[in-house]
């Protein structure tokens, strides 16, 4: 993937996408995270055909060796969440392997909804659903019903999954680094309709075919007048989060697609606006 990658289209993407993020890098600087974007894409695609084999360590359940870790921190955060027998939402972006946090829930027992988009092709359609079986829970395809599927998960006290970082074309205005771009409101409405903890996970690459899995504290949702959740507030402060990530990891994020679109209005000014990454 590193020799074809700027050889593609969406080289072009990505470099733009990066000039507008960190418009004070030179180009050489963004061709290096272009690099690492493209490298990391060509491992998450190994890494796919491995799920089943990697190992996740978990202390007082330790392994010859082990593909995944966490700090103590992440660990016991976990542990809260899966123990505590009620629903939550987790939000995930496409960095490092973005696969492995509904394989880390299920591998250790949480009681876990997934929503994906399924390819367009339906024999990658029905190849990808094989290898992910077994191995991330329940998994709901995006489409008309799954807003139903996913609120009736969290009413019989699962935690439901979802990744949330690219553009939605009739999603709500956010502003990302500094430009605006529309995010899809699905996890702040399902958070309105059912009243529940917010978490943001992530699994980053590390040397040596390995991945350090991470887990914030709770995300309180931004709230209106009424106490209800502020459907837009609360994907500002998410997409807040995760621009927070990529600025730590921008080579392992997914700048090949188009996060942002010509004629997108400029994000409305919020008073007391939340800010930043966790």
């Amino acid at each position: 993937m590193v020799r074809i990658g700027p050889w593609l289209p969406e080289h072009k993407v990505g470099f733009n996408n990066l000039r507008a993020a960190f418009p004070e890098k030179t180009d050489a600087e963004i061709e290096t995270i272009l690099r690492g974007v493209w490298d990391n894409l060509g491992r998450f695609f190994a890494d796919f055909a491995h799920l089943d084999r990697i190992e996740v360590r978990e202390v007082g359940r330790e392994t010859e060796r082990h593909d995944v870790e966490y700090t103590q921190r992440a660990l016991d955060r976990f542990h809260a969440l899966r123990d505590s027998g009620k629903p939550a939402l987790t939000f995930a972006a496409h960095i490092g392997n973005w696969e492995l946090p509904a394989l880390i829930a299920h591998r250790y027992g949480a009681k876990s909804t997934v929503l994906y988009r399924r390819p367009n092709v339906p024999a990658v359609a029905d190849a990808v659903i094989d290898i992910r079986a077994g191995s991330m829970g329940n998994l709901i395809a995006s489409g008309i019903d799954a807003p139903v599927v996913l609120a009736n998960a969290l009413l019989s006290g699962e935690i439901v999954g979802m990744l949330v970082d690219q553009y939605y074309k009739n999603g709500v205005e956010v502003e990302f680094f500094g430009q605006p771009t529309r995010a899809n409101p699905l996890i702040a409405r399902l958070a309105r309709q059912v009243d529940c903890p917010i978490y943001g996970t992530r699994v980053l690459r590390l040397p040596g075919n390995r991945f350090r899995a991470d887990i914030t504290e709770e995300i309180e949702p931004v709230r209106d007048a009424g106490g209800a959740v502020d459907v837009a507030g609360t994907m500002q402060k998410i997409t807040s989060v995760i621009e927070g990530w990529i600025r730590e990891n921008p080579d392992q994020w997914l700048w090949v697609h188009r996060r942002w679109r010509p004629g997108d209005p400029p994000p409305k000014r919020r008073k007391n606006r939340p800010a930043g990454s966790l």
